[in-house]
């Protein structure tokens, strides 16, 4: 049935005794989150339970407080948790390609750090005193004295006996040789010996031949003692040292005596330092080999005593809560840093730096998840450090150079953390559905509302929600006239009279330009008026759009007729979304119809310019039609259907009831009133369907409307289900007050037939006819008409064919 919308009906007012106070500086501000029972329920789980793959997906549109509300409820977690240990990197002494990591108390990171560093420092100090001593000099002298005295004793007896058979030892620059002497004892020339007989010459020989034996053997000797000699000194330099020096690191190995991965590089740093005491002595000067050249000082490296630390946790209160905003591969895994020194590349431990899987292990870690999509190697990077349980610092190009380049590869750190994503629900179900790791992954599900109820209790917290931001950003009170016309704004965002938005990031911004406003005209607190102020301006800047078509409806190059009555023409409403502004737009719907067999022909979907739903909604229409006037006859007729001036795609199924009055009318021929507008979708059964955007649909037809000037026969006819939809203008409330425009709702399509065209629809008799004079008899009777016509045209060709074949 045809219903005047009663105007209690157009809009829902915050009655200021909701709101007992003032201004919100007699509030408190909001202390939790509001309207996402679901989503806090959700959070509390997924961050309570500690199981494998139990990580969270925040799903909800953007502007609702996602990343808001999880970083507060995780920075209040985090304090209550036991803070996390340090981590670092040192150098590995077996295999100095692959660091080792160790984890150590937490802010005992950096202390360790300091203790290698005075460590070395106090080595590098007082390890060459120790060689430089008295004590040391004089035992290092006894051991290479007795050396050289049994040295000298091999020699010396060598040589004697060497004499006696008339041989003498002789240094050369090839060493050491015997040579035969005269009884002058002068070395026996060439070819003196060649003069001599050969009996001479054999036992010369043959004496020779033993005597350079035993020079072999106490040369092997003398080697054999050298070595000894050697040992002997670097025994003596490990005792020195040790004894100096050792209980440094006995100090240290005491101090952190419950940490076994600790002793153990301790005991590896002590084992180096005893093996290269020599990088700890005095360095000599290198001379030059040419006068005018300066040879830059060569200084052993130490920092392989250094220790890296990678994660320091010494300033936390609890564990590490890390949101990060740029997710790319090494910004999550960490990477080796380089640096170039003469062309060439270089790199060691103490340049592996940590990402956010390191800062946040043991604690939480947020993360965008189209971000994290959009950054190549991370999302999959990620996945396998949840399921293989170890943070990895790895270099993820190497596999695409054409030279393998050798670089470290440090040690993996074990991983606890629980990873958070927010993003859409687009993102959330594609994931979900696309890929099988992710569900087993990412099993809780936080799924946050884009509207809430509008009640006492949660106008109140908007209310709140008002006054926190007045702290945080040092906006102006609001008066609670004020706090009534954001809850009705927040009313009108949720398109519901009992539903307040929860897409709060619109709502920041109306309070920061209303409280401009209130600034610009010099007020105390935020009123109304700068609420409705914010509001007009906010619109003022971006319907530019909306102004070019109400001009180019004015000018008629957009043809709409606000005035008359016309056969087939219908004025349907539709929605323009810019992304940053919607608004409603009148669009003129035609239909021709004439006897044919063709049926209905959507002129948009013959050209490729109709989507999905509103071919669907055309083939309700014809089964509409069928199921009310082909009762007792075929539907017989060909029709066109149509938006006219449409140079763009059409979707939805709105103009579902415009598109069969406007049929409807072109078969019965009875005109249409072209001072109303309509929009609803339908049903097979004509029960009219509500449909999105209603208030901008009728603001839209209003505005059209008002080019010509308010008649009071203006009107738009909407679904009686949209009525808790309204949330109109105020401009348009009062003309609907003043009666210079209507709103009209029906819940059947025949409702407004009567509106539309002045006659009545007519109920369908026991005999399957319409009453003579109502609507449907005249679309009835147009229709039959249709039918034999074609029958007729039928008859003449079948006797024809007939007399042919005879």
């Amino acid at each position: 049935m045809l219903r005047k919308v009663a105007k209690e009906e157009l809009y829902k007012c915050c009655e200021l005794s909701e709101l007992p106070f003032k201004t919100t500086d007699e509030i408190s501000s909001l202390k939790e989150t509001i309207g996402q029972k679901r989503a806090l329920s959700a959070l509390k789980f997924g961050l309570g339970i500690d199981s494998h793959g139990f990580n969270i997906y925040i799903l909800g549109e953007s502007g609702t407080g996602k990343m808001t509300t999880i970083k507060t409820i995780l920075e209040e977690k985090a304090k209550n948790e036991p803070v996390p240990n340090d981590w670092c990197y040192v150098y590995n002494f077996k295999n100095p390609d692959v660091p080792r990591a160790l984890s150590l108390p937490p802010g005992t990171g950096l202390a360790f750090q300091k203790d290698m560093v005075e460590l070395v420092t106090a080595l590098r100090q007082e390890i060459p005193k120790i060689f430089e001593s008295k004590e040391y000099e004089k035992q290092r002298s006894k051991i290479l004295e007795d050396f050289q005295q049994k040295q000298k004793k091999y020699f010396t007896d060598l040589e004697e006996e060497a004499k006696e058979k008339d041989f003498t030892l002789r240094k050369t620059v090839s060493g050491l040789v015997l040579l035969p002497v005269k009884t002058t004892g002068e070395t026996l020339s060439e070819e003196e010996y060649e003069a001599l007989e050969p009996k001479v010459k054999k036992k010369i020989e043959t004496i020779g031949k033993e005597l350079q034996d035993k020079l072999d053997d106490v040369i092997r000797i003398v080697r054999e003692e050298e070595k000894k000699i050697k040992d002997m000194m670097t025994q003596l330099e490990r005792q020195a040292t040790l004894s100096s020096v050792g209980h440094r690191i006995d100090e240290l190995k005491n101090k952190y005596k419950d940490n076994t991965n600790i002793l153990n590089y301790l005991e590896e740093v002590k084992e180096d330092i005893l093996e290269h005491l020599d990088d700890f002595k005095p360095q000599e000067e290198q001379v030059p080999s040419l006068p005018f050249m300066r040879l830059s000082k060569t200084e052993p490296s130490f920092i392989r005593y250094s220790v890296n630390v990678l994660v320091n946790n010494s300033e936390l209160k609890g564990v590490p809560v890390v949101i990060e905003s740029n997710p790319t591969y090494y910004n999550l895994f960490g990477r080796v840093e380089h640096k170039v020194q003469y062309g060439i590349a270089i790199t060691d431990f103490t340049m592996i730096k940590a990402g956010s899987l390191q800062m946040a292990n043991g604690g939480y870690l947020v993360v965008d998840a189209l971000e994290l999509l959009k950054n190549i190697f991370s999302y999959d990077s990620l996945k396998r450090t949840i399921k293989e349980k170890v943070i990895k610092i790895e270099d993820v190009w190497e596999q695409y150079r054409l030279i393998s380049t050798i670089s470290l590869k440090p040690e993996a750190i074990p991983f606890n953390v629980k990873v958070v994503l927010i993003g859409n629900p687009r993102l959330y179900y594609l994931l979900y559905n696309l890929d099988e790791e992710y569900r087993e992954l990412f099993k809780v599900k936080a799924d946050y509302e884009n509207r809430m109820d509008r009640n006492t209790e949660n106008m109140l917290r908007y209310a709140s929600f008002v006054k926190t931001k007045c702290d945080e950003r040092g906006l102006m009170p609001f008066d609670n006239n004020a706090i009534a016309k954001v809850v009705e704004y927040g009313s009108r965002l949720a398109e519901h009279q009992q539903k307040l938005s929860a897409k709060f990031s619109e709502i920041a911004d109306i309070l920061r330009e209303s409280d401009y406003w209130a600034r610009y005209n010099k007020n105390s607190v935020v009123t109304s008026q700068d609420i409705e102020k914010a509001l007009e301006e906010k619109i003022y800047r971006s319907n530019k759009v909306e102004q070019k078509i109400l001009e180019a409806t004015q000018e008629g190059t957009i043809l709409i007729d606000t005035e008359g009555a016309v056969i087939g023409q219908i004025n349907g409403l539709s929605v323009l979304d810019l992304g940053d502004y919607s608004f409603g737009m009148p669009s003129r719907i035609t239909a021709k119809s004439y006897a044919g067999r063709a049926g209905i022909i959507n002129i948009e979907r013959e050209t490729k310019m109709s989507g999905k739903i509103h071919e669907k909604a055309i083939l309700i229409l014809t089964a509409y039609l069928g199921g009310k006037y082909a009762i007792k006859q075929s539907l017989s007729l060909t029709a066109s259907l149509t938006f006219e001036q449409l140079y763009g795609g059409i979707e939805g199924d709105s103009a579902t009831c415009a598109e069969v009055y406007a049929l409807l009318s072109s078969i019965s021929g009875v005109p249409l009133k072209q001072c109303y507008a309509i929009t609803g979708s339908m049903n097979q059964h004509g029960q009219v369907q509500p449909i999105g955007g209603v208030n901008e649909k009728i603001e839209g037809f209003f505005e059209v409307c008002k080019l010509n000037a308010l008649s009071g026969e203006h009107g738009v006819i909407i679904p009686k289900r949209n009525l808790m939809n309204l949330m109109l203008k105020k401009e348009v409330i009062d003309a609907v007050l003043n009666g210079k425009f209507n709103i009209y709702c029906i819940d059947n399509v025949e409702d407004g037939i009567e509106i539309l065209t002045g006659m009545p629809p007519g109920e369908i008799q026991p005999d399957g006819t319409y009453p003579e004079g109502s609507f449907n008899f005249m679309v009835a009777k147009k229709l039959k008409e249709f039918s034999e016509a074609l029958k007729a045209e039928k008859g003449p060709e079948s006797r024809e064919g007939n007399n042919k074949k005879d």
